[in-house]
């Protein structure tokens, strides 16, 4: 029988996302790749040093035990193969259990998202991520000069997750932005018993959800802290509970901050990612956190 990953969590990851190879992307010369892969091929056997993604990854792969996969990590990466060869060292030497690449040497590899059924694609590269995200699958663009993750909660992966155009749909954000904040929280109002239909992550948090309730029979002893970070305020809260309600989806924690930058907030919550439509917040966020760009819906895109 071939081998398939059913029941997991798959998450697709491109190099410059796991690791950091700023310094080697800069011998990169428009289609010329030849510096690049003659640096990489130099060091093949220096590992990598840790990129803006990768204590979400290695925290991920930790829910796993021999016989019980929960977690698939896969490299999805306009690298080509021989720098996937100090990828693939790097994780090794990193002792994360990733076994498995597909490295496009400069194409878009975004198509190979579909036959792996990625729940979450991270990219550096911000065609690739639209691209993703046009095709159904929840994908971010990282920043990889982003701050660091904390080393506070070496057994407790922590997400933290924008609510409009990433959790929900943009409907309300369309309001917000063409008739301004009073027109929204009356819109909110109104419609506060309707469900918000669903953005491109909530299927992240559905199987981040059934990853955290499943039972500890690996003895992992991972745990997982996740996060509603949002610009809302009351009255617009409501909503936004009631709908995560109607889906039967938890978050651990909500903060409704009503336009306050969420840098700060999210300094304190030590999120090991956090993700957001608006490139606003993700400045304010960058500066403390692990972030990625969600670049979809009318504030997004």
């Amino acid at each position: 029988m071939p081998a398939n990953l059913d029941g997991q969590l798959v998450v697709a990851i491109s190099s410059r996302a796991l690791f950091d190879f700023e310094e080697e992307n800069e011998h990169f010369e428009g289609s010329d790749d030849s510096a690049y892969m003659a640096l990489q091929r130099s060091r093949l056997d220096l590992p990598a040093r840790p990129g803006v993604a990768f204590s979400l990854v290695r925290k991920l792969l930790a829910f796993n035990a021999p016989g019980a996969p929960q977690v698939e990590v896969v490299v999805l990466s306009r690298n080509d193969p021989i720098s996937g060869l100090r990828v693939f060292r790097s994780a090794a030497h990193y002792g994360l259990n990733i076994q498995r690449g597909v490295f496009t040497r400069g194409q878009s590899p975004w198509r190979y998202l579909r036959p792996l059924q990625a729940h979450l694609f991270l990219s550096a590269n911000e065609a690739d991520v639209r691209s993703a995200l046009q095709a159904g699958v929840a994908a971010a663009r990282v920043l990889p000069l982003s701050a660091r993750a904390s080393a506070e909660h070496p057994h407790e992966l922590r997400i933290a997750f924008d609510g409009d155009a990433v959790l929900f749909s943009d409907e309300a954000e369309q309001v917000f932005q063409r008739e301004g904040l009073d027109a929204f929280q009356q819109h909110e109002r109104t419609h506060v018993h309707r469900p918000l239909p669903a953005g491109p992550f909530k299927p992240v948090l559905a199987a981040l959800q059934r990853l955290q309730q499943a039972p500890d029979g690996s003895g992992s002893g991972m745990r997982m802290r996740t996060a509603l970070v949002t610009a809302r305020s009351a009255p617009a809260h409501e909503r936004a509970i009631r709908t995560l309600m109607d889906w039967r989806i938890e978050v651990d924690e909500a903060m409704f901050l009503g336009g306050l930058a969420k840098g700060e907030f999210l300094r304190e919550f030590e999120p090991d990612f956090f993700f957001d439509d608006q490139a606003g917040h993700i400045a304010s966020a960058a500066v403390h956190v692990p972030s990625g760009h969600v670049t979809s819906g009318i504030a997004g895109s």
